[in-house]
């Protein structure tokens, strides 16, 4: 182990050569779980910060670094500007130095609004319409006659989003009952409530009489009557049809923020269709109209980027010259990274954690600033190994512009392309938090940390494979890019679907495998309510722990949860404040009256064994086990650790876990049903190569326990280590959508052709 001072020392003879402001300097960085970390950076390099899960990168990289970064520049705007603006603490720091202005590429999805494609997050779509504007023919109008989010340019009939809402009457409405015996299937109409009484008691109708015997004038006013006045018995009241009053009251609302019952009903009730009028092009007529070498601006949206590209290249109007080169180069940018499968008109919603992370690393590097520090977090997420070399060049691009580069990374592929490498650890929460190395990478390999024994490891290809218990067959899937694919998945064995980006892989999954019965899906998505839920109460353990204090005080069990009576009046028990910001992301606050402590000070006076609750929930998982030796709560920890999860506090919202952290928590919780199928979706997406070796430990005791487990991921580690792999491609879009191998992993590496036959032959040594 070497200590944070001398790497320190070390890398300051390094650099005697070089003025200090060549270096961003941290001194005594205590965020999280750091243990006064100082090192320096050098700047316009490429570092890489690597480590196990939890060992404290992203205190050190996003929390600290960047995040003073962020708030240094919001000191520079006036008084009156800030006054609008979250005030952010500054971290635990002793001290940083020669910081430049971060910008954070992360793996964040890039929001649902209907109204982001992938066209107008890169500025695609911009110069797209500039072009049409200028050399479209017949011409139009300017740029903005071809903006769907324009009243100049969208469809009139669905306002540029593309979608038309139905309303499904039959589920609003049971045709074989009377009102009185329930017809009415919408929330808050139950026979007897308020809502119900001005229906039946509106006189248009008889609430005794079936639907289906209504007449046809009965039946327009029970379901599409517009707003009126009627008198009920001696009360005026306001009577509406039931398809406006839903319209009105479900349409246009975030799902999100509804009651679960709520939200069923909607999912059930509206449908969204392609608009008929645009044909989902969301343009009006006027800028369809508009054609260059035969196509129109929304068949250009509609290609693929690949071929959009084509395309343009063969425009070559002098005219718009400067705009041309300027798609082009955008238009490039997204194929080398291997993004070309996409088109401009995909919502940016849609996109995976990864592919959103590529689209805005497009965005930067068409940026014309320079000396900028760059921030990235696991840029190989979701990247096959033939696409891994692309999005290296790409950082190495960035760094070549004079900018600071620095990457939270796992794969030894991108590791090994550092000017400069931090190890931190050397375990994960308390037992990390330390510098464990920083230099250059043959000093890495030297240094005897858990990261240098790796990065030389490989997997061994199975000496016996498992034999399949039956078969899951999908026949002729034909979802997105997928042509036609019939394939048999073996069960009661590990199966690898993988195939580059953009392959057909996830089509395939969780398009034909995913939503059949009895199937666990854990996948990275966000958990619904996430601010309030934290491990302890997502996985059922707070409830053997308040059953706990409960009886160790003699007190009712709802004190003791933060959702409840004994939760702080001023946070409601969140720990935070929340401020939501109308035109940026929002910030949270330590709440002040409980310190961020979540209860009133009397639940913090009854104990367990010498801990209060707010203590307990600040443990993590692996003490909260040595806390809790027996009955439920030891079953859920010891479930939790065996994910790889024993660093996580009981306590942490899970709005602050990875996409990794999310779906291993997610696995926890199915681990005890025997004889499933489990669908996972790149489990190794956060994972230090030595947590890879404990994650297929895990997938193994999975199939040995009698399920069978299907993964989603392009690890060569997970691939050498299957029972059986599914191949798609041969490329990606359009390119892609086939199986192109189906069997063992010796068979691929033996006689397969593919991208992923020549990249894992490599990886075990066959190559």
């Amino acid at each position: 182990m070497v200590s944070s001072h001398q790497v320190s020392s070390v890398h300051h003879r390094d650099h005697t050569a070089a003025d200090n402001h060549d270096l961003i300097q941290v001194r005594g960085a205590r965020e999280n779980n750091l243990k006064g970390v100082s090192l320096d950076l050098p700047k316009r390099r490429l570092t890489v910060f690597t480590g196990v899960s939890g060992s404290g990168k992203s205190s050190l990289v996003f929390d600290t670094i960047a995040a003073e970064s962020r708030r240094l520049i919001d000191e520079t705007y006036t008084a009156f500007i800030q006054s609008f603006m979250p005030s952010l603490a500054r971290p635990d720091v002793d001290a940083l130095s020669n910081l430049s202005a971060a910008i954070i590429v992360d793996q964040e999805r890039m929001g649902a609004n209907p109204r982001s494609t992938v066209g107008t997050a890169t500025d695609a779509h911009t110069m797209l319409r500039i072009m049409f504007s200028r050399i479209g023919v017949p011409h139009v109008g300017p740029a903005y006659a071809f903006s769907f989010n324009r009243a100049e340019g969208m469809c009139p009939q669905c306002e540029g989003l593309g979608k038309a809402s139905e309303i499904d009457v039959d589920a609003l409405v049971d045709r074989e009952l009377s009102l009185n015996e329930g017809a009415i299937k919408v929330p808050g109409f139950a026979v007897d409530s308020w809502q119900w009484q001005v229906m039946s008691g509106s006189g248009l109708y008889d609430p005794a009489v079936k639907l289906k015997d209504f007449t046809p004038e009965q039946w327009d006013d029970l379901l599409h009557k517009p707003a009126t006045k009627l008198k009920y018995g001696t009360n005026n009241f306001t009577y509406e049809g039931l398809v406006p009053k839903v319209r009105r009251s479900y349409l246009g609302k975030d799902r999100e923020s509804m009651q679960p019952s709520a939200r069923a009903f909607a999912d059930r009730a509206l449908k969204l269709d392609v608009c008929p009028s645009c044909g989902g092009s969301r343009l009006n007529e006027a800028a369809r109209s508009a054609r260059i070498d035969g196509l129109n601006i929304a068949e250009c949206s509609a290609m693929q980027i690949n071929d959009l590209a084509g395309f343009v290249r063969g425009v070559g109007d002098p005219g718009v010259g400067p705009v041309l080169e300027g798609l082009l180069s955008t238009l490039d940018s997204l194929v080398e990274i291997g993004l070309g499968y996409l088109s401009l008109d995909r919502e940016s919603g849609t996109l995976s954690g990864g592919e959103a992370q590529r689209v805005k690393m497009v965005r930067h590097l068409n940026s014309s600033l320079t000396d900028v520090t760059y921030v990235f977090d696991e840029p190989t997420a979701g990247l096959h190994p033939h696409d891994i070399q692309r999005m290296n060049n790409l950082l190495l691009q960035l760094r070549d512009k004079g900018n600071t580069v620095l990457v939270v990374e796992h794969k030894p592929e991108t590791i090994v392309i550092a000017d400069h490498v931090v190890d931190l650890g050397p375990g994960a929460g308390t037992a990390g938090g330390q510098l464990c190395y920083a230099g250059d990478l043959d000093g890495l390999r030297a240094s005897g940390t858990l990261t240098g024994r790796y990065l030389g490891h490989r997997v061994r290809l199975r000496e016996h494979v498992r034999k399949p218990t039956g078969q899951l067959p999908i026949a002729g899937a034909t979802l997105h890019n997928l042509r036609n694919v019939s394939v048999d998945i073996p069960l009661g064995v590990l199966t690898v679907v993988t195939g580059v980006a953009g392959s057909g892989k996830s089509s395939l999954i969780h398009g034909y495998v995913a939503g059949r019965e009895g199937m666990v899906v854990a996948d990275q998505s966000p958990i619904r309510g996430s601010r309030r839920s934290n491990p302890a109460t997502y996985t059922g353990l707070l409830d053997p722990i308040r059953a706990a204090f409960a009886k160790a005080n003699g007190v009712k069990p709802g004190l003791f949860s933060a959702n409840s009576e004994g939760a702080c009046p001023a946070c409601k028990g969140i720990g935070l404040i929340y401020t939501d910001l109308a035109m940026m992301a929002g910030v949270a606050s330590v709440c002040e009256e409980c310190e961020g402590k979540r209860f009133t000070p009397e639940v913090l006076t009854y104990t367990l064994r010498g801990k209060n609750i707010s203590e307990v929930l600040d443990m993590p998982v692996a003490e909260a086990g040595e806390f809790f030796t027996t009955g439920q709560a030891r079953t859920i920890l010891e479930r939790l650790s065996a994910v790889g999860l024993g660093y996580l506090g009981l306590g942490q919202p899970l709005t602050t876990l990875s996409g990794g952290e999310r779906q291993r928590l997610k696995l926890a919780i199915h681990m005890a049903k025997n004889g499933t199928t489990y669908v996972l979706d790149e489990p190794t997406t956060g994972l230090h190569l030595a947590d890879v070796d404990q994650l297929l430990g895990l997938l193994d005791r999975l199939v040995e326990d009698g399920n069978t487990v299907i993964v989603i991921e392009h690890h060569q580690a997970v691939m050498a280590h299957a029972d059986w792999i599914i191949d798609l491609g041969p490329g990606a879009g359009h390119d892609g959508g086939q199986v192109v191998f189906s069997g063992t992993p010796g068979e691929l590496v033996e006689t397969g052709t593919s991208l992923t036959a020549i990249h894992l032959r490599d990886y075990v040594g066959r190559g």
